[in-house]
Parts: C-alpha cells; sequence; structure tokens
C-alpha cells in the first residue's frame, strides 16, 4: 500500500493518467458485447438472478451501460430501468438504477432526495455542487430540470437559509477563471487578503463565497497557503471559528475539496461507515458517482486516513448482494 500511495503522489496527473489510463475504478470492459449482456441481465431477472446482475452491471462504464439498455429494448421490446425495479429491492437496487442513470441524471437525483420532505440534507448539497466542474453543474442543472419539471435554483432558494443559500448559488453559477499552468503571484495575494477582510470584527462572507467559488482548485490551492501565510492559521481553522451554521460547514466542506476532493470523500465515506443504515445513502452516492472519476484515489485516502482498507470495511459492514455490488465498485483490496 504503501507503494501505491507513494506512485501516486509522486505522478504528475498526466503521467497518472498515462500510467492507470483513470483514476476510476471501472474501465471500458473488453470485448464487449451489448447484445450479450443484455441476454444475460434478461435471463438473470428471469431468474431472479440477482448476483449476475450484478456482476454484469458493476463491470461495465455508464456509457456500456447505456448501450446494454438500448439493446435490452430492442432484443425485449421492453425498458431495462422498469424491469431492474421490478427484479431488485433493498440497498442493491439503489445501487443499480445509480448505476443505469447518466452522472448528470444520478447527480440531479441526489440533489432533489436531498431536499424532498421534512428538512434539507446540507451535507449532499455542499458535496455535489463543491466537487463538481461548471460544465458539469450546467448539466446537472439540464437534467434537473428535465426529471422533475422542476428549478434547480429555485428550488435551492427556496430549501435553504441565507448565507448558506448564496454559497451554494455561488457554486451551481460558477465559472471558473482558467488558471491552471499559471501562477499570478498579484491575484494570489489579492485573493488570499480578500479572505482576511472583516467588517465589524466579521470575516466578510461575500469575498469567501467569491474568492473561493471563482477560480480553479490549483489557484485556489495556492491561496489557501498564502491565507495561511499571512493570517498565521489555516482557513480551515479560520472557518471553524469564524462562521457559524450551515454556511461554516459548506465552506468547510468547500475547502476541503479545494484541498483534495478524494480526502474529503473519503472522510465522508468513513463517517457513513459509522452510522450504516441511516449513511447507506452516502455509501451509494460516492461509490457510483466516483466510480469511473477518482475512487482509486479515494480508496488511497480512506487507508490513509484510517489505516484499512474501504475494501476491508465494506465486507465487514455490508452484506449480500449489496456487498457484492459496492466491492465490486470498490474493485480491489489496498494491502
Amino acid at each position: 500500500m504503501d507503494f501505491l500511495l507513494d506512485a501516486l503522489e509522486a505522478m504528475p496527473l498526466q503521467d497518472t493518467e498515462m500510467s492507470w489510463g483513470t483514476l476510476g475504478t471501472i474501465r471500458p470492459f473488453p470485448n464487449f458485447r451489448p447484445e450479450r449482456d443484455a441476454r444475460q441481465i434478461a435471463v438473470a431477472m428471469a431468474n431472479k438472478d440477482v448476483s449476475s446482475l450484478v456482476r454484469v452491471l458493476t463491470n461495465r462504464t455508464n456509457a456500456q451501460r447505456q448501450q446494454i439498455a438500448e439493446m435490452y429494448r430492442g432484443v425485449t421490446g421492453q425498458e431495462l430501468v422498469p424491469n431492474l425495479k421490478r427484479a431488485l429491492s433493498g440497498e442493491v437496487e439503489t445501487v443499480l438504477l445509480g448505476l443505469m442513470m447518466t452522472p448528470a441524471v444520478f447527480d440531479a437525483h441526489q440533489l432533489r432526495n436531498a431536499m424532498e420532505g421534512l428538512g434539507t440534507d446540507e451535507e449532499v448539497l455542499v458535496e455535489v455542487l463543491s466537487t463538481r466542474s461548471a460544465a458539469q453543474l450546467q448539466q446537472i442543472a439540464a437534467a434537473y430540470r428535465d426529471e422533475f419539471q422542476r428549478d434547480l435554483e429555485k428550488d435551492i432558494r427556496g430549501e435553504t437559509s441565507q448565507g448558506f443559500r448564496e454559497l451554494l448559488l455561488a457554486l451551481l453559477q460558477k465559472e471558473e477563471e482558467n488558471m491552471k499552468g499559471i501562477i499570478d503571484y498579484r491575484l494570489i495575494e489579492r485573493d488570499a487578503k480578500a479572505l482576511l477582510e472583516r467588517s465589524r470584527k466579521k470575516p466578510d462572507t461575500a469575498a469567501w463565497i467569491r474568492v473561493l467559488t471563482r477560480r480553479d482548485s490549483d489557484h485556489l490551492g495556492r491561496v489557501l497557503d498564502r491565507f495561511q501565510a499571512l493570517s498565521g492559521r489555516p482557513a480551515e481553522e479560520a472557518v471553524q471559528s469564524d462562521f457559524s451554521g450551515d454556511l461554516r460547514q459548506g465552506l468547510l466542506s468547500l475547502v476541503q475539496s479545494i484541498r483534495s476532493t478524494p480526502e474529503l470523500l473519503a472522510g465522508s465515506l468513513h463517517k457513513a461507515m459509522k452510522g450504516l443504515g441511516r449513511k447507506d445513502g452516502v455509501l451509494i452516492r460516492i461509490l457510483v458517482s466516483r466510480s469511473e472519476v477518482d475512487l482509486l484515489s479515494i480508496r488511497v485516502q480512506y487507508c490513509r486516513q484510517q489505516g484499512r482498507s474501504l475494501y476491508s470495511t465494506l465486507q465487514e459492514k455490508v452484506k449480500g448482494d449489496y456487498q457484492q455490488a459496492l466491492l465490486a465498485l470498490c474493485s480491489a483490496e489496498d494491502l
């Protein structure tokens, strides 16, 4: 495991991508034959063979699953997703139906679920909005409108409190100024000093939201380092002491995601693992949405934080077909 940690941290991102192909755990299935998969799925549903459904759907990329759904329609004359709903139940149903959604539709459902019913799940809103790119957020907003005939921005306005609402809307509407490959020391200094501005002994909330939602993560990482040098304390500590309520938690998650999205999500997985049942949605959301993005990096961070692998923890905490599905997404043990 130490070798994997060292190798991932030592290689520049472009080299990592060239070596691994992806930092996700799901790769395109070789010799992919959607008609064969569609027929196997039809037989598995007829035989109530959940294990085979899990095996096929967790070993194909999202693009391949969409092709399977099209082929299933052609072969059977029926829609795959409604048939899966009838064949499955419980958490394994949630996992496999999530895998059948496109990434934008999946995220749209996560956001809607977070705002439906009594109370609002602020953690979900912050996690999704702070870890997606501006282009992805535009796709999510469009998917939200198509899926629910509702406007995402209006729903956020109606479901959240003032300061937290401003942060979420800034994230949703962000248009990142691409600074990648450019180190603008004057802008870094200006942004860091903006975070230090205070009015009546209180931090300038608008400045924190503006700076943290309008720059790319490379630039913001340097801003946070400069802020610490100027203030004598890390940004996380400043947020904890100077803000309160949902806004504090939102800013803290945003700062952590700027530092390292895999580290933030590994921490979320650990917290969820301590309260399973109530927190199954966290496991499903992260493992499904990051399985083709950076789940390998999340596994590494989880092992570093907890001293044991994500795979082993899932083996201990979840059982049955649900366990099979999550372990397949996790992909492998980290020794």
